[in-house]
């Protein structure tokens, strides 16, 4: 199961607070996809860095179209994250 975030319309300064916020509400073993106006990649390391549920080797990234890109941000199931 995913939940869908669109951020396009956020303004930049709000953007990765809103996402962590959203990730943490998330259970444990979903999914949050954003919808995103850039490539999400340095978001990506902020989680593989900061976010121990994140499971970065299920992370994928879309691109949709020139203003349009589309990122799958898995989350651990809680048995599977130290701590």
């Amino acid at each position: 199961m995913s939940t869908e975030l669109d951020i396009r319309d956020l303004p930049p300064a709000e953007r990765h607070d809103r996402i962590h916020e959203t990730f943490t509400e998330i259970p444990s073993g979903e999914a949050l996809t954003i919808i995103n106006d850039h490539d999400p990649q340095p978001l990506f390391y902020e989680f593989q860095a900061e976010v121990e549920a994140f499971d970065a080797d299920g992370y994928e990234v879309e691109r949709r179209g020139v203003e349009e890109f589309v990122a799958t941000l898995p989350k651990l199931p809680a048995e599977e994250v130290e701590g």
